[in-house]
């Protein structure tokens, strides 16, 4: 498996085979010690904790129209910055997994900002 940085920035390969081993899940996005993961496509992508200057949680509305009635349904995502420019939304599984997520950066990366 290679992890791809977007950032820029390269890391040992085999330190981030280790890491995502032992890395926390949610959904596609994977909390290690050092850097945060996350799956699109068929390629791992990487973003340092050092690097990431802004997060936060996207909801986006999407209406649905269904058998019994009009609906919509939430989508969750989480949005990473690096210096002031967004460089990956990531879809989650669901408000329990996006609001667990946060937390967990929030311990992981205390300069950050966590707002919009």
């Amino acid at each position: 498996m290679k992890f791809y940085s977007v950032t820029g920035e390269t890391l040992d390969q085999e330190q981030l085979k280790t890491e995502f081993g032992k890395a926390r899940a949610f959904g596609v996005v994977r909390a290690g010690e050092t850097c945060l993961f996350f799956r699109s496509g068929l390629k791992e992508y990487f973003v340092p904790y050092h690097a990431i200057g802004r997060c936060f949680r996207r909801v986006q509305m999407v209406p649905a129209r269904m058998c019994c009635g009009k609906g919509e349904f939430q989508i969750e995502s989480l949005v990473v910055c690096v210096e002031e420019k967004e460089v990956a939304q990531i879809q989650l599984p669901g408000t329990r997994a996006a609001q667990a997520l946060i937390e967990k950066l929030k311990t992981k990366i205390p300069g950050c900002i966590f707002s919009k």
